[in-house]
């Protein structure tokens, strides 16, 4: 299995902090948001690489950030998108066609986004996932509020963990989970994202459009995780995140 880090964005809402960086290297305490990431995906037995994709912008500090993790045996190689600003951005969905075809992958794929930030492991998650393969399984967060809930893609699930519902951004939603940009994807469904791209009507790039596509095709599984989870999406919750793992001790390094 192949892990993908998606780190090609600008977080053009975290600015001026990343006007010149990068939202994955941001500290939370002593280090940067990805190497969480990376912890976690080292951890995990079934993954042989890691991938991380950015951009032209960022290439070079990711470049020095990567040199750091030479001797773990897994190994991370990065990937440039190619694009050097917010407008002219592939988007999730087409960075992950971008690399499948630039690395020519024909394994299962592990998804993750590079702002990602949660305490549980993944051996659960993909033990799961293995179980409902070829299915693709989304990792999902219950935040207990509907009205958080809206300003994320919202899923309804059955009683096996079946996604029966999608939407981007419900202005009245239907429940408070969420999915927290964590993805499997078995080797067999790879296709489908290119399929995807050469249908879709409009230029979405946000993941929930393609898994309220894909649900449509193929059986779409949810599996939710228990412990803390934060979006580092703006300010106030890049502070709040900075606040809860310093004080817990998660940020040393």
């Amino acid at each position: 299995m192949k892990a993908l880090i998606l780190a090609a964005g600008y977080a053009t809402r975290l600015y001026p902090l990343t006007r010149k960086y990068p939202k994955p290297l941001l500290k939370i305490g002593e280090k940067p948001i990805i190497d969480y990431i990376i912890e976690k995906l080292s951890a995990a037995e079934d993954i042989d690489e890691i991938i991380v994709v950015t951009n032209s912008k960022f290439i070079s500090l990711f470049t020095k950030w990567a040199s750091r993790f030479e001797s773990i045996p897994k190994g991370i190689s990065l990937v440039d998108d190619l694009t050097k600003e917010e407008a002219d951005k592939r988007g999730a969905i087409g960075d992950m066609d971008f690399v499948i075809d630039q690395r020519r992958i024909k394994d299962d794929l592990l998804v993750i986004g590079g702002d990602n930030l949660f305490e549980d492991d993944l051996s659960k998650f993909l033990s799961f996932a293995k179980g409902k393969s070829p299915s693709p399984v989304i990792g999902m967060y219950d935040l207990k509020s509907r009205e958080q809930a809206s300003k994320y893609g919202v899923l309804k699930i059955d009683k096996d963990g079946g996604v029966i519902d999608f939407q981007e951004k419900p202005k009245n939603p239907e429940s408070a989970l969420i999915a927290m940009c964590l993805y499997y994807f078995a080797k067999e469904k790879l296709g489908l994202i290119k399929e995807y791209l050469n249908e879709r009507s409009s230029k979405g790039d946000a993941m929930g459009f393609y898994i309220d596509w894909l649900r449509k095709k193929e059986k779409v599984y949810g599996f939710v995780f228990s412990g803390r989870w934060y979006d580092i999406g703006d300010h106030k919750f890049y502070e709040e995140a900075n606040r809860t793992f310093t004080r817990r001790g998660y940020g040393s390094a």
